[in-house]
């Protein structure tokens, strides 16, 4: 075992960062033989506390002053691990302003991870330096005044000269702090109480908690301990019932309800009505529970239904529904469509039977008079409701050789009357004929009406004149003649000179004429070419 060379009794050295409880105790150490830093450690452990830790450098300047030099300086409890420099006893690490390391001193070479004081060094001095752990060197260390048993587990064991006091912790006294100050026993709670006594029976750190029976609920804290004062933390807490939300009536019913303690609290029961025409949607009857909650949920009063009402053909529904679409108290009024009449009811009521009022009414077509084809022509009609009905189209066409007169098509309105007069077909109109000639005579007869379709002229010349053109002439379908008017030509008077023209090759030859029995040659067609004379008609082998 190694021997000491000095011991050293400091008494009151305040340090700063200390984790330790105690605040006062000795310093040891050894030179002989010098150790490595994990063997001085542990004789540290073996015959004191530990290795020191030197938490600043005010202890570290007060180790300078008082121990012997040592060649080989001495070991401290600082060591690196995972990287960084920490104290051995607490395992925390060193801080920053807690370092006091000698001049370019961690040089972090590989292995140096233990920590030596130079104690009266001539340069740094009292200042760190990290060197090998295996390196053998004299120890620091210290120990406690305080013993494990010196003061009761409610104390901190503090350092005195060459001694120690118990300084008690909150709520105990006493030279070794084990008697604890005592609170007023609590009177037997109505509803339920658990309390535990750590020390001594409502005695410091006595807790007790409180319980309330079913359907009622805890007033206060439900916890309350004996503080280190000899106070309860809280006042004894009460029972109070539970209640459940307040109901409402439902809009169309009413509800009753009967109360055990308070309304609308634990076991009071609630009975549900519905007003005629409307019935009941969930429970009759709720019942708050324990919970704070209703059995169920509220119920509510729902309209009766009526059947869904299908609104007739040309017809909209308008309906107002107090309650829901097409249940009771439901009005529906039916409109017919611009166009149709309506027949029966148009207004119809959903009773509390769950039935409407009136049955559903039709819509008819309004009608216009009936229509007749018309003379000379034909009526085609598409009735897509009734027979000359509103939306009834018809279209009038006439027969050959007759105009339409007025529109070709027309249709019943909303109003039941049709869109236009009915056209009527008239005979087509052919052009007036005139006599040319007070020689020429016109007799014509007009069956549809002067000059029109079907009328039939017929002409005749005086003696000695004679015809040129068609005796008779119609008025055709298309308003046209079926020729031109003739014209009666009287005696020549020869001779007459006359352009001929001829089929036979293309010679033209002009011929004189001398006497009407000469004829100008076979297939010519003579012209007349006296001055201010017009051709009025071809002349063959004249």
């Amino acid at each position: 075992q190694p021997s000491l060379s000095l011991l050293f009794l400091l008494v009151l050295l305040v340090l700063l960062g200390q984790s330790r409880g105690a605040q006062a105790w000795t310093y040891n150490y050894s030179t002989g033989p010098n150790q490595r830093w994990l063997e001085a450690r542990q004789w540290c452990q073996k015959h004191f506390t530990d290795m020191v830790g030197i938490q600043n450098r005010e202890e570290t300047e007060f180790l300078n002053k008082l121990l012997p030099s040592n060649p080989k300086y001495y070991w401290i409890g600082i060591h690196k691990v995972a990287g960084a420099w920490t104290w051995a006893g607490s395992n925390q690490n060193v801080p920053e302003e807690a370092q006091n390391w000698a001049t370019s001193e961690p040089d972090n070479i590989a292995g140096q991870d233990c920590v030596e004081i130079y104690i009266k060094r001539e340069t740094d001095s009292a200042k760190w330096n990290n060197e090998k752990c295996r390196n053998k060197k004299g120890t620091v260390c210290y120990a406690d005044s305080c013993m494990q048993d010196s003061c009761s587990a409610h104390a901190d064991c503090v350092e005195t000269v060459g001694s120690f006091t118990c300084r008690c912790h909150p709520g105990f006294f006493g030279p070794r702090c084990d008697e604890a100050t005592a609170c007023k026993p609590l009177p037997d709670p109505a509803h339920g109480m658990t309390c535990s006594h750590p020390v001594a029976p409502y005695s410091y750190n006595s807790t007790c908690e409180f319980r309330c029976d079913d359907g009622y609920e805890l007033t206060g804290d439900a916890r309350m301990h004996c503080d280190h004062s000899g106070q309860w933390t809280a006042s004894v807490p009460a029972c109070t019932v539970i209640k459940c939300p307040a109901i409402i009536s439902p809009a169309t019913g009413s509800v009753t309800c009967v109360d055990a303690v308070e309304p609308f609290s634990f076991g009071s029961r609630c009975d549900f009505t519905c007003r005629e025409g409307f019935y009941l949607t969930g429970d009759e009857a709720l019942t708050c529970l324990a919970s704070g909650r209703w059995s169920n949920a509220t119920p509510t009063c729902t309209a009766v239904q009526c059947s869904r009402l299908k609104p007739p053909l040309h017809a909209h529904v308008q309906c107002k529904d107090p309650a829901a679409e097409h249940s009771y108290g439901s009005t529906c009024t039916v409109h017919c469509e611009d166009g149709f009449d309506l027949i029966g009811a148009n207004v119809t009521t959903c009773s509390a039977q769950a039935t409407w009022s009136h049955a559903p009414p039709d819509c008819r077509a309004k009608t216009c008079n009936p229509v007749q084809s018309p003379r000379h022509g034909s009526l085609s009609c598409s009735d897509p409701n009734a027979p000359f009905s509103f939306g009834s189209r018809c279209t009038e066409t006439c027969d050959e050789g007759f105009l339409l007169n007025g529109t070709s098509s027309f249709e019943c309105t909303s109003q039941g009357r049709w869109s236009a007069d009915m056209p009527s077909c008239l005979a087509v109109q052919c052009a007036t004929l005139r006599a040319s000639s007070s020689s020429l005579s016109m007799n014509c007869s007009h069956p549809l009406g002067n000059f029109s379709f079907g009328s039939q002229c017929a002409f005749a010349c005086e003696e000695g004149s004679s015809l040129n053109g068609s005796s008779v002439l119609l008025c055709s379908p298309t308003g046209l003649w079926t020729d031109s008017p003739p014209s009666c030509i009287g005696a020549l008077t020869f001779p007459l000179f006359l352009k001929v023209t001829c089929d036979v090759g293309v010679l033209v030859a002009v011929f004189l004429l001398t006497s009407a029995d000469q004829k100008p040659g076979p297939s010519c067609r003579p012209h007349v070419l006296r001055p201010g004379w017009q051709q009025s008609s071809a002349l063959t082998d004249t």
